[in-house]
């Protein structure tokens, strides 16, 4: 059976995302659908049933599940639950919302809630119809569900959604693909979860898979704290003679931490990452339009003019603020300086002991291990023989490495003693410069970009190695046919 590139559909579903992106060109594309992976049920809409509140799915593993809230009703049904920009609104409007993230442990923690995502993205934001749906799905979910989860995934999008075709694949598989390596570890930062995946030869060691309580979350937190120690900040969102509530103010200062870091104002001192010489010379075109920084270049050449044009005690201003990487940011109706303080979010997951400054974070950080000692346990767990293939890869990704460069080799551990099958060198990964449209994106849509890869091969340059189940082969072979033919579980 064979498809059109123009058909074809990637949904990635993470802990707290879901990405979606209908057609594969020339240069793959980055997704047209980001939301986050949460529903949202009005608590008023059912007078019967007990409300589960904080239900977690009891498969979770303690390590994995997340803090993130679970709401359901026995009795709700898919058209119950809000999704996307309705249940953005609803919330603006100040509506009482049970919000839930039913991926948020890397399971599913519930069916209903799932299939409410899946069916928005399908059908609201890929305008695909399910009567004559000729799209097949290329389906990246976490790494380690259960077989039976699988049959329940490839009966669902068979039998509600009516796609022509379906495949599934491991996330941090697809997040290696990215990075053009079958070996290595994807070390995958959310937003109160890190996973650590060792993979070799393409398959996940699942022996040696783990995860930490170290996320997004907590670098947000670190950084709102430290900037209670910025005056003009704090004169601004908290006044002596109007002074906020600390609650208040510690979500406020998160909401500012959330800006700055998107917005990429942050820098992690110890990534290596050179400054950037200005060439006053003749400057290589060809170069910069191979290497993608064309608009780097035009603001070069636009500061250089604007410095021209300025006073000598401008430019020494100019000078000053240089050196103390000073930066102004516009943050509801305030002009707020930041200093280099903004460096210092990613700290927390190298030391999580710096969290113990936080209210409630002592137990937290007595339990939990810094990110290279996770890294470095849970390579370890892995066959002897199979570390120094593991080591070839390192792969950091997540949301957060779109607009921050992690210090990869922070997360380096080096065997005290030097054996044959012991590695001698660690090798960091990012995308390669070969995808035009992942340039400026980090390493944060890394999943999407492999799911990408493998539809495209998967579905259009070798379809007949069947490694995705068609329409006759779950009308033959009903939902297990998802185990025999998905390139996640070959």
């Amino acid at each position: 059976m064979n498809f059109r590139d123009a058909t074809v559909i990637i949904i990635e579903t993470g802990r707290t995302v879901i990405r979606a992106g209908l057609g594969l060109h020339e240069l793959l594309k980055t997704p047209a659908v980001d939301l986050p992976a949460r529903v949202g049920l009005p608590r008023n809409a059912f007078t019967n049933g007990a409300e589960a509140n904080g239900k977690t799915d009891p498969l979770a593993s303690t390590s994995r599940a997340s803090s993130l809230p679970q709401n359901g009703q026995s009795n709700a049904a898919v058209k119950d639950y809000l999704v996307g920009s309705q249940l953005d609104e609803a919330l603006a409007t100040g509506a009482d919302i049970a919000i839930s993230w039913p991926f948020a442990d890397g399971d599913v923690r519930d069916w209903t809630q799932a299939e409410a995502l899946w069916k928005h993205v399908l059908f609201t934001q890929l305008q695909r119809r399910r009567v004559q749906n000729e799209s097949p799905v290329l389906l990246s979910l976490p790494a380690g569900l259960s077989r039976d989860a699988h049959e329940r995934i490839c009966q669902l999008f068979f039998e509600r959604f009516n796609v022509a075709g379906l495949a599934i694949l491991e996330r941090p598989v697809g997040q290696l693909y990215a990075a053009n390596n079958l070996s290595g570890v994807v070390v995958d930062i959310d937003y109160d979860k890190t996973d650590i995946t060792p993979i070799c030869d393409g398959s996940i060691v699942h022996t040696a898979r783990t995860s930490t309580s170290l996320g997004v979350k907590d670098c947000q937190n670190y950084l709102a704290y430290l900037l209670r120690s910025n005056q003009s900040v704090m004169a601004a969102l908290s006044p002596p003679e109007a002074p906020v509530d600390p609650e208040t103010l510690h979500a406020t200062l998160v909401e500012l931490v959330e800006q700055v870091w998107k917005a990429g104002h942050v820098k992690v001192p110890s990534d290596g990452e050179t400054a950037v010489v200005e060439d006053e010379g003749v400057t290589d075109i060809a170069a910069v339009i191979v290497a993608g920084k064309e608009r780097a270049l035009i603001e070069s050449g636009m500061k250089k003019r604007a410095n021209a044009r300025a006073t000598a005690a401008e430019q020494q201003r100019a000078r000053e603020i240089e050196a103390l990487d000073l930066i102004t940011v516009q943050f509801r109706e305030h002009s707020l300086t930041l200093g280099k303080e903004r460096h210092r979010f990613c700290e927390p997951l190298f030391d999580p002991t710096l969290l113990r400054v936080l209210p409630g974070a002592q137990q937290k950080t007595d339990l939990c291990q810094s990110l290279q000692e996770v890294v470095g346990l849970s390579v370890a767990q892995a066959e002897v023989d199979q570390r120094q293939y593991i080591w070839n890869g390192l792969f950091v990704t997540g949301t957060v490495t779109r607009h921050v460069k992690v210090a990869s080799g922070s997360l380096h551990c080096q065997p005290e003693l030097q054996t044959d099958v012991q590695p001698r060198a660690i090798r960091v990964l990012s995308l390669p410069e070969y995808f035009p449209e992942y340039r400026d994106t980090g390493n944060g849509l890394a999943a999407f970009l492999g799911a990408s890869i493998t539809a495209k091969i998967t579905f259009i340059n070798e379809p007949n190695a069947r490694n995705f189940v068609s329409k006759a082969d779950y009308s033959s072979k009903g939902p297990r046919a998802a185990i025999e033919m998905s390139p996640a579980l070959l």
